[in-house]
């Protein structure tokens, strides 16, 4: 199993004008706390609380939040590598993520396995982050939403299993990894970019039934 990485900050919404949909407020704009912050699982999509984490909010809820989208993840180390290649500097909480780590493999996390964070909290990885034209804007880089699927870096979304609070600095430890080890990365490429590879993805444990429904009608019909 991985070593222990850790939470190198906790991200809450600071609402702002969204002219790229109609929604007209965006909750992209998250900005690190220093306080604890209890996470559980928000409930249905549309109907629930949205945001894993109290004191957050989402205000495109049909495409964000729920329960498999309680919680967004972004690794440090990836920012790292993005502010490399813009050659500009990308502070936590800019891509929308409640919680950036450092030392944790989020790209690489298997769906389904299982993530200790703190005493309490448990997430588990459910898929990477679609990019989208809110993102687009909010980035002010052409062509963001191609340059971010390419890379396939997209950080994960994940349910809460077991809820508990969450700090910046608190231990993140991966357990359970599912005997399929279908990553994050690698979902998402079957997903954007290589449909051959979604017969396997779309059998997995852990995987939003939703997202297993509109897969599955994307499959290549068997004669």
């Amino acid at each position: 199993m991985p070593g222990v990485g850790r939470i190198v900050s906790v991200n809450l919404a600071v609402p702002e004008p969204n002219p790229a949909k109609g929604v007209g407020i965006t909750g992209i704009n998250k900005q690190p706390v220093d306080h604890l912050v209890m996470v559980r699982a928000p409930g249905p999509k549309t109907t629930g609380l949205h945001s894993g984490l109290v004191g957050d909010q989402i205000f495109d809820i049909a495409h964000h939040g729920g329960d498999d989208q309680a919680v967004y993840a972004y690794a440090r180390e990836d920012y790292d590598w993005w502010q490399a290649r813009l050659s500009r500097r990308l502070v936590n909480g800019l891509f929308g993520e409640n919680l950036t780590t450092e030392g944790v493999d989020v790209n690489g996390a298997v769906i389904g396995e299982r993530w200790r964070i703190g005493p309490r909290l448990v997430l588990q990885p459910t898929f990477g982050r679609i990019p989208c034209v809110t993102f687009q804007r909010k980035m002010a880089e052409p062509r963001w939403v191609k340059t971010f699927t390419r890379a396939n870096r997209t950080g994960a979304y994940l349910r809460v299993l077991e809820q508990g609070e969450v700090w910046a600095g608190d231990p993140v430890t991966v357990q359970d990894r599912p005997a399929h080890g279908v990553t994050i990365a690698q979902a998402f490429r079957a997903y954007m970019t290589e449909p051959e590879l979604l017969p396997e993805l779309v059998e997995i444990d852990g995987l939003p039934e939703d997202l297993r429904e509109t897969l599955a009608e994307r499959l290549p019909q068997r004669r």
